[in-house]
């Protein structure tokens, strides 16, 4: 009897070890699966390495922010991912203060605050959004990267009477802009990064080229919250506006805009133009071009 009873003794002491074992087991498989990470363990001077260096990009960052930057956190429903949203306050706050409502913008003034231009055009160039960003966010980006490289463009030869005055009429064509690693022209933005890119030709009632015939450059900054709708209220300031389009029900003579960009608008531009014009134009209106003025848009 006793020989039995140790042996029932050591099976149950067995299968408690064999148990033990077991759970163990799952709860590692468990937090491994919880974590998804097959990341190894680092020692403690690996890790205090990887803290300074990760604090080290964080520092540096900060050295292409903006003044007085409010960032915009946007958690992605999909990956759970956050990323920062692209801040235009500080190009906002120069327009707002040096842009009429009708957009004629005040040069002497933002000279007088280059620094400000200058520091929000680094922050863009460190900061040109990749093609994981929203088409808004992009879009945004690139209409006041058009629009603050145009403005840096005529403070930095200011005083002048024209863009045209510049390289010999060739200011468009000018590779002065860095982005990223690129190295752009006013010219490659419009027709690389945003005509190329959006397929809008609402684009064409946004980017302003620092001209009078040049539909008025918004005086706000441009942001994924408000493009869309932004976009549709320029193009109907825009067409409505009897100093830049001469609109009638039997004829209308518009912007040479339409002309030079007849490709990224409807073959039947009356129909297009019929979206936003308070004037219904008949279909068979005749159709005529107002030539361009390019005098600076300077208050």
């Amino acid at each position: 009897m006793k020989i039995i009873k140790s042996m029932i003794a050591i099976m149950v002491m067995t299968i408690g070890a064999i148990s033990a074992m077991d759970g163990n087991q799952k709860s590692e498989d468990y937090g491994y699966y919880e974590t998804k990470t097959t990341s190894p363990v680092l020692n403690d001077a690996a890790t205090a390495q990887s803290t300074t260096a990760s604090k080290s990009l964080v520092d540096n960052s900060e050295l292409n922010k903006p003044t007085s930057m409010a960032e915009e956190t946007i958690a992605d429903p999909i990956d759970k991912k956050t990323t920062v949203a692209i801040d235009h306050s500080a190009f906002n706050a120069l327009l707002s203060a040096h842009v009429s409502n009708a957009g004629l913008v005040d040069y002497a003034a933002i000279k007088s605050k280059v620094a400000t231009l200058d520091n929000y055009l680094g922050y863009l160039s460190q900061n040109v959004p990749s093609s994981s960003a929203s088409k808004n966010e992009r879009l945004a980006f690139w209409i006041n990267a058009y629009n603050a490289n145009t403005i840096k463009l005529i403070v930095d030869n200011y005083p002048v009477a024209s863009i045209m005055d510049l390289y010999g009429g060739k200011a468009f064509d000018q590779k002065w802009i860095k982005m990223g690693g690129e190295t752009l022209s006013l010219n490659d933005i419009e027709n690389n990064k945003i005509r190329a890119k959006f397929n809008e030709p609402r684009i064409h009632f946004a980017v302003n080229c620092a001209a009078m015939s040049c539909p008025p450059i918004l005086n706000k900054a441009w942001t994924a919250a408000n493009v869309q709708s932004n976009l549709d209220a320029r193009a109907t300031a825009f067409i409505n506006n009897s100093g830049y389009n001469k609109i009638s029900v039997g004829s209308v003579q518009i912007s040479k805009i339409f002309e030079w960009y007849a490709k990224d608008f409807p073959t039947d531009i009356v129909s297009y133009l019929n979206k936003y014009s308070k004037t219904t134009i008949n279909n068979s209106a005749k159709v005529g071009y107002i030539e361009y003025d390019w005098a600076l848009n300077s208050k």
